[in-house]
This record gives C-alpha cells, structure tokens and sequence, in this order.
C-alpha cells in the first residue's frame, strides 16, 4: 500500500467534515452521553462529544463510515478535547488514555473496512489534537497580564499523553489542530517528537491553524506567515488552516502559505459563517464553488470541512478534486 507522502504527489487529498455536526443529528439526552457506564457520574456530560467514543461507538464509527463513504481519504479521531487539561471540565481526566485509544481505535477499524475494499484508493485515520481550553501565551485575567492559566510542560505532558493512545489506537498520522495559540502548538509538537525518538518511529504530522477574523492572524497574534515560520523547525507532513473562517475569507492566508513553505497545504474551512442561530448556511454546492478557487489556483494539496460540514459537502469538494492536480510540492522528498 501506497504511503500518504506518495500519494500527496499524485492527488488532493480529502480530509473529513465537522464530527460535531453529525453528532447533533443524533440529539443525545444527557442519559445518552452517560450510558450505562456513567449514569451516576457526579457532574453533568452532555457535550462531552469525546466521550461518546466510550458510549456511543456505534454512532462514532456511522459518522466515520458515512464521511469514507463521501469520498473522504483521511477521517479525524473523535479526540478533538482529549487532553488531560480540556477533560478537567467533566473530571474525566483519568479517562483521557482510554478516550483516545478507543477513538482511534474506532476510526481505524472502519478505515481498515473501506481499505479492503478498495485497495487503491487506502483510507487514514487522523488522531486529532485540538488546542485545548487553555493558552500559554496569554493571560485569562486582564487585571494580571502576568498570569498564564498553563504552563508550557503542563502542556507538552497533557499532548504527549494524548499522541500515545491515539498511536496505540492505530492512528495513522497526527493532527495538531485550530491553533489559536502557537505557543499551545509547539507543546504539541515538542510532545510528538518526543514520542518519536522514544518508540524510533516517523509518524506523519499534519498542523492546522486558526485565523479567528478579518486582520488575518490568530488569536495569539499571529500572521499566516509568522504562524508558518514558528512551526517550521519541526518535520511536518503539511501546513494549513481550518475552523473560524469560511472557505473564501481563507484564500489570502493559503496564499501565503503555498508560496513560502515546502510542505503540503492543508485547508478545512467552515460552511460558511454562523448565522444568528450559530447555525452555518453554506450549502455543499455553494461551499464547493469556493473550494474551487483553490484548486484552480493550485494553493492545497488536502482539502476538507470544519464547523457545519457533513458528508454531502465532503461529496462535493471529493468530486471536484479529482478536476485537478494537486498544488506542485517545491521538495520533491516530502519530510515526515
């Protein structure tokens, strides 16, 4: 089977839409976060989404199923909170192993069917590392600039721990991802080198940022090119953007990005911006028009959906790259 670093030379990849989306179709009451096995746990669980890899497995790999199904190469563990720091807000943070393991788990199970089917086109499973709720690199309290609610090394443990489980899980590649704070970023990645030197491995890391409004830079500051030049020490398989903006506010960012890094470009816009509702209007047809801009200007080499995003979107983006070449990689030997 063909690795994804070849692949990436011969196609566009297609990343999966928003877990979170699929989730509120089911509309689980707090007794089915819960299941059988928390029903008496001390504090409430809805919105837990993590959590339902452990209570509702069934509805997780549906959701994995029906993103493969749309054409997607590479679907994301259900681990979008699945650290230590972000799991305090339940008091679940003893559970955050066996979250992640059983999330990855789930997702490489159906990756593994759909491979078998088809051989030539392979699926990956993607462990997702979200930026937790927490930033090194700026104070929670106006009245003490001074202050940081977590440290670096608080971080980097929270993170390693998180890469472990979704490596024994059968992640295929990690996903370090929605960045608004780099700092919480380089904990990440200093973590997963970590892991590798300690298991000699090369494992693919994919790193997705966050542009959260119109000046163009993360919360932390930012630009797309500052974000890029902080990440670039560490061996990545590609760089890009997701969440916060919709697919057209993204294009000058990814500009950026394709012109002055050697790496794959990665971009899972939203459908869109929220409405009054919070709610995203974009259609799949709509969102795709956008998405073409990308590819016509050669600026991705994978390309999926964040917020708002379901299968049908992912159907549309996967039928229109295969319109086109992948954006031209400047090395020729991808880095892992």
């Amino acid at each position: 089977m063909k690795n994804i670093q070849e692949i990436l030379k011969s196609r566009i990849l297609v990343l999966d839409g928003a877990m979170g989306t699929m989730l509120q179709r089911y509309k689980f009451t707090e007794k089915d976060f819960r299941g059988e096995r928390f029903k008496d746990w001390a504090h409430p669980l809805q919105g837990n989404n993590d959590l339902l890899s452990l209570t509702q497995p069934v509805a997780i790999g549906e959701v994995h199923r029906k993103y493969f199904e749309a054409g997607a190469d590479i679907v994301e563990t259900n681990t979008f909170s699945g650290t230590t720091i972000a799991m305090a807000d339940y008091h679940m943070e003893d559970l955050v192993y066996e979250l992640n393991f059983e999330s990855a788990r789930i997702a490489k199970e159906v990756a593994d069917e759909f491979t078998a089917k088809e051989p030539n086109k392979p699926r990956f499973v993607a462990g997702s590392m979200g930026p937790t709720n927490k930033t090194a690199s700026m104070s929670p309290d106006v009245n003490d600039p001074g202050f940081r609610a977590v440290s670096f090394e608080e971080l980097k443990i929270a993170y390693k721990q998180q890469a472990e489980a979704l490596l024994d899980g059968g992640a295929d590649l990690l996903l370090v991802e929605t960045i608004f704070d780099t700092l919480n970023a380089k904990a990440a990645l200093f973590a997963i080198e970590e892991v590798k030197e300690e298991r000699n491995i090369q494992i693919p890391v994919m790193v997705s940022g966050t542009i959260t409004d119109a000046s163009g830079r993360t919360l932390s500051g930012q630009t797309a090119e500052a974000f890029l030049i902080s990440v670039s020490h560490i061996p990545i398989l590609s760089v890009g953007f997701n969440c916060a903006l919709g697919a057209n506010q993204l294009v000058p960012h990814l500009e950026v990005l394709s012109a002055k890094t050697e790496h794959a470009v990665s971009a899972h816009p939203n459908a869109g911006l929220p409405n009054a509702f919070g709610e995203y209007d974009e259609t799949p047809k709509e969102m795709a028009a956008q998405i073409r801009e990308y590819l016509e200007k050669g600026l991705v080499n994978i390309v999926g959906g964040c917020c708002g995003t379901t299968p049908e979107h992912i159907k549309a983006m996967a039928d229109l790259t295969k319109e086109f070449k992948p954006r031209q990689l400047q090395s020729e030997k991808l880095l892992v």
